[in-house]
């Protein structure tokens, strides 16, 4: 005898159908909440600008405390602040108390460029250097000093080298001309006031980056 096709309990159908009704809730209220914080936005954005900017507007914390300003202006180390640049043409020589240049004298013209390099060492500033009142900082800054003296050696050259007829070339000549080149360079520059600009330009960077932490008034010793 033929079965007849009957549905069994739990069948697909009959899952589906009561899915139905709470899927179609479940979507509803997400369409709701979506719907909300749309509205929500729109109204949001069409507040007056001053409300809105105080409503997003973020503070700004920042540690003026002695020690926080110390270790701010030591991370600074040697701050350079002028570079002193020159041309000059320096002259180095040997001669012989007896015999003529010609014969047994050396002499060497340099060409030489170079520059000094002038600041502040802040790596070891003491905490007593740092006094702060509410706003207002008081700073005590070390000394500005030569930081460095240096040929630019490509731009340094030999202009001219005359060796007497009698003597070889003294191989140890360029490299005193050098020295010297050096020493008259860095004497050039304390003459024409670097250390004076050096903590000129050191301060105004340093008021920049007090400033910049939040004082209102920044004075040095």
């Amino acid at each position: 005898m033929a079965s007849k096709g009957l549905t069994p309990p739990g069948s697909a159908n009959e899952l589906q159908s009561r899915r139905s009704p709470w899927l179609l809730i479940l979507a509803f209220c997400a369409g709701i909440f979506v719907c909300w914080i749309v509205l929500s936005l729109v109204a949001v954005k069409s507040l007056p600008s001053g409300l809105w900017t105080a409503l997003t507007h973020r503070s700004q914390q920042i540690d003026v405390s002695q020690p926080s300003v110390v270790n701010r202006i030591q991370q600074l180390e040697r701050l350079e602040t002028v570079v002193y640049s020159m041309d000059k043409v320096v002259t180095g020589k040997r001669e012989n108390s007896i015999l003529p240049d010609f014969l047994a004298g050396d002499r060497l013209l340099l060409l030489v460029h170079g520059e000094v390099i002038a600041g502040i060492d802040f790596s070891a500033l003491p905490s007593s250097a740092v006094r702060i009142d509410g706003k207002s900082v008081r700073l005590k800054l070390p000394a500005a000093q030569v930081l460095t003296t240096r040929l630019d050696n490509d731009k340094t050259r030999v202009y001219s080298r005359e060796t007497g007829l009698l003597v070889p070339t003294d191989p140890d000549l360029e490299s005193e001309v050098r020295r010297e080149a050096e020493h008259q360079l860095r004497s050039a520059a304390l003459l024409d006031g670097i250390l004076e600009t050096a903590q000129k330009n050191a301060r105004s960077t340093v008021t920049s980056l007090l400033q910049g932490m939040g004082f209102e008034k920044v004075e040095f010793e």
